[in-house]
């Protein structure tokens, strides 16, 4: 299931105290591949799109391409908006992502929202998603979002305690568009 076999995700952190502060977020590199496609996998059975356009045909350069047009807003495809995609890395391992959008369309306001984010398997439960989300708030900050619109799925009351630890407050108002499954929550 991994490339060269084995777990690749923790080597480095089992065995040793990692605090949230430890997690910095980072660009994509071409080294990173064979990670991102290992996590590719396994969030694919979370039904999680780890890296967006990451396919077998794919080349992660061109990942990288894309991510660098759309963190400039530029060649954008229709329907998407500038958008900063980075992975959240302690210790030199990649324990998650998030993707800060700079705007909202009308699917991103009815479900998507502001900050998309996730964490792989063996590194949950350890406070990297409020982590990863917080210091995406500092950079939504600094490309002009004032207050984030952050969701997930109904169901989903892990993610849920994140965002509410972050000061989101949900949006009891539901949008046109927006799947019954989903919680809308405002950061200010």
């Amino acid at each position: 299931m991994f490339a060269g076999g084995g777990n690749p995700f923790g080597r480095a952190l089992y065995g040793r105290v990692v605090t949230t502060t430890d997690l910095r977020l980072r660009p994509l590199r071409e080294s990173d591949e064979a990670v991102l496609r290992d996590a590719q996998t396994v969030m694919a059975e979370d039904h999680f799109e780890f890296i967006f356009g990451l396919t077998l045909e794919a080349t992660l350069a061109s990942v990288i391409a894309r991510t660098e047009r759309a963190r400039s807003g530029v060649m954008l495809p229709p329907g998407r908006v500038p958008a900063t995609f980075l992975l959240a890395e302690v210790g030199g391992e990649i324990v998650g992502r998030t993707s800060i959008r700079h705007r909202l369309n009308s699917f991103l306001f009815g479900y998507g929202g502001h900050i998309g984010y996730g964490v792989l398997p063996p590194f949950r439960r350890r406070g990297y998603a409020t982590e990863i989300l917080r210091q995406s708030l500092v950079i939504a900050r600094s490309v002009g979002v004032g207050r984030a619109l952050v969701s997930c799925e109904e169901n989903n009351e892990a993610s849920a305690r994140t965002i509410e630890r972050c000061g989101g407050v949900r949006d009891p108002e539901r949008v046109a568009g927006q799947p019954e499954s989903i919680r809308r929550y405002w950061i200010d």
